[in-house]
């Protein structure tokens, strides 16, 4: 038996943590011990404690991580941050947080990681000689734009090291601070070095408070992508993860209102469950969706070949079986009527360049 198959540990009722997307504190993989709440028959007020955010400071050896999976778009991408205070019950990225000695459930949310010195050790590494450009991804893991944002500023000074090198960059995102960014992403946008994906779950506000709890709301999330349409950014609608019986039958209406904010291109993925997610993303379902929980975890494995996950290139995007393809249909289908292009223009890696500093000696030619 995995540990992703065992139950989750009960969770500690003297822990008060609102608008998180989970309690539970699932021991990291790695961990040879767990830590299990046990009740001493004491019930005394004043021990309650709120559960706080907790950012910790790394100073990363390599910015760019790298990747070879041939249903990606990008070799390459950076994140600013480790966990994500948006607190997603699905995300797939949760289990990384193990290889930190953390918990991919409560700790993932609230103790976060942020890396000031990325933009340094990545311009150091974009200046390299025989580095050769390729779209750079923001976004692929945790969220560039989550709310610590506003204070380490980390993704801004990223993006700014993009702009001055003329190096292209695709995003994802449903943190609304990526408006603030908008002079850097219309400037770039303008060259053809960037483009936008926002993320849009459902459109149900009560359904997204209970999944989402710290992200932005779906009508936010429409605003963003008309704010950066407007702007002269190209958008891609990021729908996903799509959870069958949950939130498939919103696809249509998810890409109508992206395409009628100005989203040009329309994505989609499945739910995934890889690791300790699986576990989290049930119990969060017994608890904030009773009624749903069993027709939902069967139309999973019915798509996932009879699995939670299933990790395979390709397949892990869009599942399998007839479900999956008439999903992949009614998708096909609404981007023909709705009027959405195939892809984006392709980002320009041409300008790719040094930028000049104070100091500089002046070129001849």
């Amino acid at each position: 038996m995995t540990r992703a198959s065992v139950p989750l540990p009960p969770v500690d009722p003297t822990r008060r943590a609102p608008a998180r997307g989970t309690l539970a504190q699932p021991a990291p993989r790695h961990e040879p011990l767990a830590r299990e709440w046990a009740d001493d028959g004491w019930d005394l007020p004043e021990e309650i404690r709120t559960v706080r955010r907790d950012v910790a400071l790394e100073t990363p050896r390599s910015a760019i991580s790298w990747n070879q999976s041939p249903d990606l778009g990008f070799d390459r991408a950076v994140n600013p941050y480790r966990g994500c205070e948006h607190g997603c019950i699905y995300c797939y990225a949760r289990p990384t947080h193990a290889w930190l000695g953390l918990s991919p459930g409560l700790d993932f949310e609230t103790r976060l990681v942020a890396r000031p010195d990325a933009a340094r050790v990545l311009e150091r590494e974009i200046g390299r000689k025989g580095y050769r450009v390729a779209p750079l991804a923001l976004g692929s893991n945790t969220d560039p734009w989550q709310p610590i944002e506003a204070h380490y500023r980390v993704t801004r000074a990223v993006l700014e090291v993009l702009r001055d090198w003329r190096h292209p960059v695709t995003i994802t995102t449903r943190g609304a601070l990526v408006e603030r960014d908008l002079d850097i992403l219309s400037e770039m946008a303008r060259a053809g070095l960037a483009e936008v994906g926002i993320s849009v779950t459902t459109l149900d506000a009560d359904l997204a408070r209970a999944m989402e709890p710290r992200a932005p709301t779906p009508a936010r999330r429409l605003a963003m992508i008309r704010a950066l349409s407007d702007a002269g950014v190209p958008v891609r609608l990021m729908m996903g993860p799509v959870i069958p019986g949950l939130t498939d039958h919103e696809a249509e209406a998810i890409m109508a209102e992206a395409r009628a904010a100005g989203a040009r291109v329309a994505w989609w993925s499945l739910l995934r469950l890889p690791r300790e997610v699986a576990p989290l993303f049930r119990d969060w379902l017994e608890r904030a969706r009773p009624g749903h929980a069993a027709k939902v975890t069967a139309k999973i494995r019915e798509m996932r070949g009879g699995r939670d996950h299933d990790a395979e290139f390709h397949s892990r995007f869009r599942g399998q079986g007839p479900l999956a393809d008439l999903l992949a249909k009614r998708v096909a289908l609404a981007r023909k009527r709705l009027g959405y292009e195939d892809r984006l223009p392709k980002l320009d890696c041409g300008q790719f360049r040094r930028p000049e500093r104070p100091g500089d000696q002046l070129s001849l030619f």
